[in-house]
């Protein structure tokens, strides 16, 4: 198999050829055609998320140690199974639900494998996507998308279902009740359309990026706020929630303020800082703080469902070359991508050079 490996953090990508698995037991092997390009796999190329003051947590404290491979957004045909796995065949076309857990704790067996703290999470602490071949664990972790683009049905497992998980942790809404998503990136695009496909309409986009306000107002928010405007802060007051897919200091001291009472800020985005914020006001205000991390496989299903009834309007996706990887976390870092970059593997050969005779 062919992957797109870390050797060295912050250093473009290596293709490396290595032997293509055999899945045993339960296992189930993946030829993955697309797999999506996501801002936390930039926070894992460079080896550390900004936890503020100057400290950093380093991804090998979490099993993520170079040579490793990226990716966990991944999309494929099933191209092997093992003896024991069930519910599958060969040829079909899945998403590959990424966030996996060990399987045998309570939290893995109640469905939330994405809190397990033995996580086995692919792209993350196990060899992710960037590759033509990745090894399932079991049969049940993969989704039929059948009817979905491939390349978009790539990105659903993790920045549609990450803004789906957000948007199930704001308050009850009534109709009038204003949202704001802050981040237009490839996850607050498609936040914005997974709030629509629920029913919400009175969305407010935050950006700095005018392309990227533009393309959250044809998906479907119903205004726009440049936050670099001076009256950006009035003019969001008063919000009943606020889904930050930023997650610095400067987002969620704006996202925080500018709820109602009773309202709630979630968290999404690892861009890096620490809060601080006067404590009775939480209190005061009835305000909710909460943090929202990708979300679990039955919530996988129900934004596939929603794709496949087309009332998840599927934001700008690129597909690029699988040997673009490295191009592709640059464009990222440099905020040159609107909505997703997916990377083509399904058009990459794994077969053997043929020698020719002179």
């Amino acid at each position: 198999m062919i992957s797109y490996q870390i050797v060295e953090h912050g250093r473009p990508l290596q293709k490396i050829l290595g032997e293509t698995p055999k899945p045993q037991g339960t296992e189930v092997l993946v030829r993955i055609t697309r797999s999506g390009v996501c801002h936390s796999d930039l926070h894992i190329w460079e080896g550390y998320f900004e936890l503020g003051g100057g400290r950093r947590f380093y991804v090998k404290e979490r099993g993520c140690v170079p040579p490793f491979t990226p990716g966990h957004e991944p999309f494929g045909i099933v191209e092997a199974v093992g003896p024991r796995a069930k519910g599958v065949k060969l040829g079909q076309r899945r998403i590959v639900y990424p966030w996996i857990g060990c399987g045998q704790c309570p939290v893995c067996k109640a469905g939330q494998d994405n809190y397990c703290l033995k996580s086995r999470f692919l792209g993350v602490n196990r060899a992710g996507a960037y590759s033509t071949h990745v090894l399932v664990p079991d049969a049940k972790y993969l989704v039929d998308a059948g009817g979905i683009d491939e390349s978009f049905a790539a990105t659903l497992a993790c920045s549609a279902l990450t803004a789906y998980s957000a948007s199930a942790k704001l308050p009850a809404l009534d109709a009038k009740d204003r949202v704001a998503v802050i981040g237009c990136g490839g996850v607050g695009l498609v936040g914005i359309s997974v709030l629509r496909a629920k029913g919400v309409k009175n969305i407010v986009a935050c950006d700095i990026d005018e392309a990227k306000l533009a393309a959250a107002a044809r998906l479907g928010a119903k205004t726009t706020l440049d936050t670099r405007s001076p009256d950006a802060a009035q003019k969001l007051q008063g919000v009943a929630g606020a889904i930050d897919f930023v997650g610095s200091p400067v987002t969620a001291a704006l996202g925080i303020a500018a709820l109602r009472k009773g309202g709630r800020y979630v968290l999404v985005g690892l861009y890096g800082g620490e809060l601080a914020h006067p404590l009775p006001p939480i209190a005061q205000r009835a305000i909710g703080i909460v943090g929202s991390y990708v979300g679990n496989l039955r919530e996988l299903k129900e934004v596939v469902a929603l794709a496949k009834k087309g009332k998840l309007k599927p934001i700008p996706v690129e597909t690029r070359a699988a040997d673009s990887a490295s191009r592709a976390l640059e464009d990222l870092k440099g905020g040159k991508v609107l909505g997703r970059v997916v990377l083509d593997f399904g058009s990459v050969s794994t077969a053997p050079a043929t020698v020719c005779e002179p």
